[in-house]
């Protein structure tokens, strides 16, 4: 059996034939068919000959059906700077892993990134500079990685990005960041616009651009830490909130991984599945919140703390619990007593998952108790006091005190021991926006 031509993936920048290695030139000109965006193609020159078939959109879902038409035949696919760098090379590795019938080896030429010319230009270190993407994302994501001093690259959706930027930095309070918009990077027509967010006016350019953010905090703009804990007036709120001293607790018993999903189950103000997704750009989270305020309210605070990718489902569990993927961690923060909930979130939880409840009522500390007992884990009983005026004097005023059950599960009985081969993280498909 003849084994597959292999499908080659050629990055290009915006200098389009001149800035290409010989061995991508050469790959392009034997190419058969050459796939890409509309822009990407016209850069080529008549001696690739082959046929050019434009990216559709949406993309991601003809993929399949493009690799198959074109079996056989000697594949290019042009990619924008490096395929492997929030690129089509991602794409094309999934859904090859997924579709046995499109496989084929891959071989990935890249360009520069737009991120490394970027950092060039700036005379900024790579490793020390954020990335966010806001290609076919929110620009809510920015939010999370706003901190004084930070040095932070936005890759743009287009012309409209460097605007849409500016206004939520204004927003979020870092309108005195110095903002530069490199446009064309790479190209004869590479050229830089500046100014701060707060007075930001420029005109919509070039959409192949990147904004580099040197932020700045204004003094009276509220503070996130990167830990877990954000002060409570970060969120909206009915009352129904994990106050923060128990929410640095409750995160540290469910301790986030990266990729991993997290099951918030009578999410509140969603602040746990928040802070949970906080903890890194892969992790994933899920909210189940029976009230309908309450499940807006979750998604407007996953908005306003940088991680809008907070899936809410409104139900009651553990009905709601029915059809969601399997999580890695599962946390309990209302309607313990209802009947079936603790039953359903364990037997969700594969072995090795968390699960962690928290209660302030005596009826649900029983139920925790028995929990306990059958489980193991840890039952701890968490107080917090705050000090307040007491006439001309300073007191302590307690608030309710929190029992919370936190456990492992154990691996089903019968079950083999992980081998060395079994002990590495499982692989995940991540998207950190």
């Amino acid at each position: 059996m003849t084994p597959p031509l292999p499908l080659f993936v050629v990055g290009i920048g915006a200098d389009g034939w001149d800035g290409l290695s010989p061995a991508a030139r050469r790959e392009l000109t034997a190419a058969e068919v050459l796939l890409g965006g509309a822009r990407q193609l016209a850069l080529l020159p008549a001696e690739c000959a082959g046929e050019r078939v434009p990216w559709p959109s949406p993309l991601r879902p003809a993929v399949p059906g493009l690799l198959a038409a074109h079996a056989g035949r000697r594949v290019c696919v042009l990619a924008s700077g490096d395929p492997m760098f929030y690129g089509i090379g991602r794409t094309l590795t999934e859904v090859m892993a997924e579709e046995a019938a499109v496989r084929r080896p891959l071989r990935v030429l890249p360009h520069p990134s737009s991120v490394a010319y970027a950092c060039a230009r700036l005379g900024w270190a790579v490793e020390d500079t954020e990335v966010v993407t806001l290609v076919g994302r929110p620009a809510e994501n920015l939010v999370r990685v706003l901190h004084d001093g930070m040095r932070v690259l936005v890759l743009s959706a287009g012309a409209g990005t460097p605007g849409e930027v500016a206004a939520l930095l204004r927003e979020r309070g870092f309108g005195p960041t110095r903002m530069r918009v490199l446009e064309q990077l790479g190209g004869a027509h590479e050229q830089l616009v500046e100014g701060a967010a707060t007075g930001w006016d420029a005109p919509a350019g070039d959409p192949l651009n990147v904004v580099a953010l040197d932020c700045v905090r204004e003094p009276d703009a509220p503070r996130l830490p990167v830990v877990p804990g954000l002060p409570d007036d970060a969120y909206e709120h009915d009352g129904q909130l994990t106050k923060r001293h128990v929410r640095a607790a409750t995160l540290a018993a469910l301790a986030p991984a990266p990729g991993e999903l997290l099951w918030d189950v009578g999410g509140g103000s969603g602040s746990i599945a928040v802070e949970w997704l906080r903890a890194h750009r892969s992790c994933r989270a899920i909210g189940v919140e029976r009230d309908a305020d309450r499940a807006a309210r979750i998604g407007h605070n996953a908005r306003a703390l940088g991680v809008p990718a907070l899936r809410v489902v409104h139900g009651a569990a553990p009905a709601a619990l029915a059809g969601l993927p399997t999580p890695d961690a599962v946390f309990i923060g209302g309607g313990l007593t209802a009947p079936g909930l603790l039953d359903a979130c364990w037997d969700a939880l594969p072995p090795g998952g968390r699960i962690v409840a928290n209660t302030v009522t005596l009826e649900s500390e029983a139920l925790l108790t028995q929990w306990y007992r059958r489980h193991g884990g840890e039952l701890v009983r968490l107080a917090v006091a705050h000090a307040v005026p007491v006439g001309g004097f300073t007191g302590w005023r307690q608030a309710m005190p929190v029992t919370q059950w936190s456990a492992v599960k154990p691996p089903r009985p019968g079950a083999p021991e992980p081998g060395p081969q079994d002990t590495a993280a499982p692989s995940r498909s991540q998207d950190p926006s």
